[in-house]
């Protein structure tokens, strides 16, 4: 289970995540960032300097955020 992007995100887009993920799972795309779920390994740096909370385990996001979890799989299987 990897940690997912949500909606807050798309306003910020600040970047801190990317500088301390140990294994470079995020990516950026036009609106926001994302996390390779086939890289992540699930330690929680992210998380903890997202300046907006955007990012939660996947099992965690809130329901509103959902969507977020295929709109996160897609960015990866388009590619």
């Amino acid at each position: 289970m990897a940690f997912v992007i949500t909606s807050p995100c798309m306003e910020e887009k600040s970047g801190e995540c990317v500088e301390v993920c140990p294994v470079d799972c995020i990516e950026e795309g036009k609106d926001m960032f994302y996390i390779d779920p086939d890289i992540c390994i699930d330690c929680g740096a992210c998380e903890a300097v997202c300046p907006v909370e955007a990012i939660y385990m996947e099992d965690e996001v809130p329901e509103e955020e959902q969507k977020f979890i295929e709109i996160n799989q897609k960015f990866f299987e388009d590619r």
